[in-house]
């Protein structure tokens, strides 16, 4: 499967992903944000040409993976980083200022550790066997989301974006991640700043287009998408 752009498709960049995994949603961000062209192979199956060759490359198996001309860069985070390094479009997603990367990239953290971490612990126990399932690391898991949903609200007021007035790395990470955790544990109306935000992100044309990409699996989603976003 191929990209759809109106850009030619780059014949170095080639993104090992499916639309519906949040952290390949986060790497597709960035990639929309800038335009910048690529080959999309697609993670279908296990038993895929593509998963073969993600394997060969990252015995790990996770994804998304991006290979630029032989180089392979795992984890959605440095692939952002690296498309910033050599593959720099017009917006840029880390900023130059040392301390303002700082807090982009403290941001980028937040959210994959203590949004996305938790929200995938529910997921995950959803999809195994009742007699392997893990009710207090669910628990947890739930306090923690709820922990921080509450931070965040406060860091979220006055600002329009999670480091500052700039979308940024961290956003392109804030975006699946909020979008999945509000569907496992409801954001709260109180954090209304929260919901404001990811209403933002759901706004945004590069982000909105990744939510588009993965409408035909949401029958995928353990706990039942909601009919709504």
């Amino acid at each position: 499967m191929r990209h759809l752009a109106s850009s030619p498709v780059n014949p170095m960049l080639t993104l090992y992903a499916h639309p519906f995994s949040s952290y390949s949603q986060k790497a597709l961000t960035a990639l929309y944000e800038n335009g910048i062209a690529f080959q999309w192979k697609m993670l279908e199956s296990p038993d895929c040409e593509a998963w073969r060759e993600l394997t060969a490359m990252w015995p790990v198996q996770r994804f998304p993976v991006l290979v630029d001309e032989g180089r392979v860069i795992p984890e959605a985070s440095c692939i952002i980083e690296y498309l910033h390094l050599r593959h720099r479009g017009p917006v840029p997603l880390i900023p130059d200022d040392p301390d303002e990367a700082l807090d982009v990239r403290t941001m980028d953290r937040f959210f994959d550790n203590y949004i996305s971490t938790p929200q995938q612990k529910i997921v995950f126990d959803a999809i195994r066997v009742p007699q392997d399932r893990d009710p207090y690391g669910v628990a947890e898991a739930r306090t923690m989301l709820e922990q921080a949903y509450a931070w965040l609200d406060e860091v979220m007021r006055g600002r329009e974006w999670a480091a500052g007035d700039r979308f940024s790395l961290a956003d392109c990470g804030a975006g699946p991640f909020l979008f999945y955790a509000d569907w496992t544990h409801r954001i709260d109306a109180r954090f209304a700043n929260v919901h404001a935000y990811r209403a933002r992100l759901l706004e945004r044309p590069a982000f909105a287009r990744a939510v588009d990409e993965a409408r035909p699996y949401r029958s995928f989603f353990p706990l039942g998408a909601p009919d709504r976003d």
